[in-house]
């Protein structure tokens, strides 16, 4: 590819889950980064069609893209993330870029519903000894059920995976999201992964469930999100996180690892602190 679109090296590449990233210089000195994705990665497979319909507000720009091969060619951004900033600041830039990353999905993307349809289903397989509360999975069932039936649960452009580390600093812009896992879907889904991700800094406040309701507050009344379908999504979001890494472990035959245990134990406390 980088003799195809007349590209040169111009640092070293970067591994990502389902990814690898190189920057590069195009033929007229543009800095930039070529994405190669993974063609197992489902969830990234139209990247490029949020990216385009984002035209790079709020969002990393899209340069070029040869979907069929999962390549695309981004703008270059810093290499720091909303890490790099106070937890209020991180939510307060995050709950800006909500709005301006929700706009009309584009038709082929795949339906948020249609997931959750077949995450429910799954979620009634949790045997009576899993680690989660039976009310915690009824609750997330009844409320995955409600959302499969509402027209409001899509025909949004959603990013998908939205936290602290997919937000980068740009010059074009101050923070851009990056990587997202593009679904037509519900804005309210957003929330979740910004409450699982820096988590040592809410159980280091010494209240976790008060920590949980500040950040979840800050984020939602920032973007004008309604704070009951907010909550709801964030209660079906973090008992399938706990449900998968049940599942992950059935499947290897293996018990659950402490790594696993302190996973679910976070789901299950997120859940129950925004309620």
């Amino acid at each position: 590819m980088l003799r195809e679109w007349d590209l040169t090296e111009d640092g070293a590449p970067m591994h990502g889950f389902c990814s690898l990233v190189i920057p590069v210089r195009a033929a007229a000195g543009q800095r930039a980064v070529l994405k190669l994705g993974y063609d197992g990665d489902d969830e990234s497979q139209f990247e490029h069609l949020a990216l385009q319909g984002w035209h790079g507000s709020g969002a990393v720009q899209l340069l070029r893209a040869e979907p069929g091969r999962r390549v695309m060619l981004l703008e270059r951004l810093k290499a720091r993330d909303l890490r790099s900033v106070s937890e209020s600041e991180a939510c307060d830039v995050v709950a800006g870029l909500y709005p301006r990353l929700h706009v009309p999905a584009h038709p082929q993307l795949r339906s948020l519903t249609s997931y959750v349809e077949r995450w429910a289903n799954a979620l009634n397989t949790l045997p009576s000894d899993a680690p989660v509360p039976r009310r915690l999975v009824g609750q997330a069932v009844a409320l995955a059920g409600d959302f499969v039936g509402d027209e409001r649960s899509t025909g949004t452009t959603i990013h998908g995976d939205l936290h602290f580390e997919n937000v980068l600093a740009g010059d074009r812009e101050p923070w851009l999201a990056i990587d997202p896992k593009p679904m037509s879907g519900d804005p309210h889904y957003e929330v979740a992964p910004m409450l699982w991700n820096r988590w040592d800094e809410l159980v280091a406040s010494g209240d976790v469930r008060s920590a949980v309701q500040r950040r979840f507050y800050r984020l939602v009344d920032g973007a004008g999100l309604d704070p009951d379908r907010a909550r709801d999504w964030v209660v079906v979001r973090m008992v399938l996180n706990a449900y998968w890494a049940i599942e992950d472990a059935g499947r290897a035959r293996t018990s659950l690892s402490n790594d696993d245990q302190r996973w679910i134990t976070r789901c299950i406390a997120i859940a129950k602190a925004v309620q």
